[in-house]
């Protein structure tokens, strides 16, 4: 079995579900007594949060790139990023390392298409939703995707960095995604891509009026099958 490099913290509440699910995944395809073999590098978000606001991506870069090489030099034989925000930073963070890191976009992309779908909505930071690391990766795979108008990419972003990302889980956030889900639905998606990995702690399957592709999911799956298949 292969060793998966967790950079996590990004925040924490999403990696323990990145922990349980690589374990999980692993355990129901070996059996037994088998759990995954994590290295585990967490950073403070506080940190990455501030440079964000800033606008400094040069100090995120250096920060991750750091706790990349740390992984590699502890026997990671691949990186999983467990948020879909600092996937920003994947070209520069490669610059560093000599293993490879698991794309959270090439993973989502490939479980959409193995449904069939092609048009998508997709929730998440203001910086997934108006950028293209993950957006223009998943339409380079051949998808079509939607996103949220101006007030409504607020509203996610808000409730991701002032809610969701301190654990907090409202009802009446519940509903303003399922709004903005539906919204997405009327102008011709197939499905959303729950493009933050803190977002499956608010809505799934059964708030959406489409099929919900949740990337925290996805990509621990895809992470724990090529530690098991190489």
């Amino acid at each position: 079995m292969k060793t998966i490099g967790l950079l996590g913290g990004m925040s924490w509440e999403s990696t323990v579900l990145y922990y349980e699910l690589l374990n999980k995944e692993i355990a129901g395809q070996l059996g037994g007594f088998h759990s995954a073999k994590i290295w585990m590098y967490n950073v403070d978000f506080a940190e990455l949060e501030e440079n964000m606001s800033q606008g400094n991506w040069a100090g995120n870069a250096a920060i991750l790139s750091d706790a990349a090489q740390r992984l590699e030099s502890a026997g990671a034989d691949f990186i999983v990023i467990a948020t879909n925000t600092m996937h920003k930073l994947v070209p520069e963070i490669e610059k560093h390392i000599r293993i490879p890191i698991l794309h959270i976009a090439d993973a989502a992309a490939d479980r959409v298409r193995k449904d069939g779908i092609r048009r998508v909505g997709f929730l998440g930071t203001r910086f997934t939703m108006t950028q293209d690391f993950v957006i223009g990766r998943l339409k380079a795979a051949g998808l079509e995707v939607f996103v949220p108008d101006e007030s409504d990419i607020k509203r996610v972003d808000d409730i991701i960095f002032r809610e969701l990302c301190l654990g907090k889980v409202r009802d009446a956030s519940r509903e303003e995604y399922q709004r903005i889900i539906s919204y997405m639905k009327d102008r011709g998606a197939e499905g959303v891509i729950l493009g933050c990995t803190e977002i499956g702690m608010l809505v799934g399957e059964k708030d959406s009026p489409v099929p919900v592709y949740d990337t925290t999911v996805i990509h621990a799956q895809a992470a724990a099958r090529r530690a098991i298949e190489g």
